[in-house]
């Protein structure tokens, strides 16, 4: 953990062991979630893409939106979606997914709150 900043959403959830454990549970649930491989284009990105690999992006991207000492090195939101054509609905269900895992983990309210900040600013980026 850093020391920079105790108070850092980084630290509160842990560090990037904990933020690690979230991300492997909440890929493997997205991966096979029906409401999103609905989308043709969904599915076969899932299929295409190697697990550990999309698990360790996203756990660099969380470590470093979180305040932890990451860099983050993979394509913006918008390259990494635009091609997908993922829906309002679409979205609504990876959300929903992201709260079962949080929940799941017993993350506090309060550092919910922040992480959902973090993702929903990434919507404009995702969803088209």
């Amino acid at each position: 953990m850093s020391d920079d900043q105790p108070d850092s959403l980084y630290n509160r959830l842990g560090g990037i062991f904990a933020i690690a454990t979230v991300v492997d549970d909440f890929v493997d649930r997205i991966m096979v979630d029906p409401r999103l491989n609905a989308n043709p284009r969904v599915d076969d990105a899932h299929h295409k893409v190697p697990p550990a690999g999309f698990k360790y992006l996203v756990t660099e991207m969380v470590g470093w939106a979180t305040g932890g000492p990451q860099s983050y090195t993979g394509r913006s939101m918008r390259e990494s979606h635009d091609h997908l054509g993922i829906t309002a609905q679409e979205w609504d269900s990876f959300l929903d997914d992201f709260q079962q895992r949080l929940d799941k983990f017993g993350v506090p309210s309060r550092e919910q709150g922040e992480l959902k900040a973090i993702v929903n600013s990434t919507k404009a980026d995702i969803v088209r």
